[in-house]
């Protein structure tokens, strides 16, 4: 682990992944890496409704700086950026795409993913998709499968403890904080 983090954040998950593919997708190098270098999340699935998952992560990664480009199939307008109703809709650059859809959803939107350039393919906790993430890695893009952005995001800027996420340690130490933009 790194800075900011330490055993309080080697939270294990249940995971569905094999042991390879845990290597594979869930490299802490590579999450820290992508969530350093991402300005721009599309987030397809992002919901309208305040309660659900997406939104919250959604709001958690513009409260840090992210801008979010919500992709939605009725809405015109999340958290106030306009809403795509599709993917390749989208008419900015994105670096990272979270899905928050299904997994047999997932390979048509790793390809829509690497057809419009994006840097990095996420799929959020419980998206499992083996086939979506060789479709991405094939693409070039940087793959996080079966992980939470607002987690790990967490996990590494010592936040973890904000906005709804309790690690359950109770201490008066400040975390030390790495730079979101700047590992």
């Amino acid at each position: 682990m790194g800075s900011g983090s330490g055993f309080a954040c080697d939270l294990t998950l249940n995971s569905v992944l094999t042991p390879r593919q845990k290597a594979q997708y869930q490299d802490q190098r590579r999450i820290r890496s992508v969530l350093a270098s991402a300005r721009t999340v599309a987030i397809v699935g992002l919901s309208t409704h305040r309660q659900k998952a997406s939104y919250f992560v959604a709001t958690y990664l513009q409260s840090h700086g992210y801008r979010v480009i919500p992709v939605h199939p009725k809405a015109s307008e999340i958290l106030g950026e306009p809403a795509y109703p599709a993917l390749p809709q989208v008419p900015d650059s994105v670096d990272l795409v979270a899905i928050f859809r299904p997994a047999h959803e997932a390979p048509r939107y790793a390809r829509q993913a690497v057809s419009m350039g994006a840097k990095a393919f996420w799929m959020q906790l419980r998206i499992v998709s083996e086939e979506a993430a060789q479709i991405a890695a094939a693409g070039g893009l940087d793959v996080v499968m079966d992980r939470c952005v607002k987690m790990e995001h967490g996990r590494y800027d010592g936040t973890m403890h904000f906005a709804g996420m309790n690690t359950g340690i109770l201490s008066a130490r400040r975390a030390r904080r790495w730079r979101s933009r700047g590992l």
